[in-house]
């Protein structure tokens, strides 16, 4: 009684084949979305870091 190879989709659960990464164009729109805030976030993180360390280094060498 073996299960055949499989993994889950990561939005809803649901086994999928191996060689799919979500079981609908529903989860397809879901995991779109989550995928463009996750990089959206990581920019405004860059962009936050950028302008902590241009400040950072103006108070220190402009004195």
């Amino acid at each position: 009684m073996a299960v055949d190879p499989h993994k889950h989709c990561p939005i809803c659960g649901t086994p999928i084949p191996l060689s799919e990464l979500v079981c609908s164009p529903d989860c397809q729109k879901v995991w779109d979305a989550r995928l463009n805030q996750r990089k959206r976030s990581q920019i405004i993180l860059y962009v936050v870091i950028a302008i902590f360390l241009i400040i950072w280094a103006v108070m220190t060498f402009v004195k």
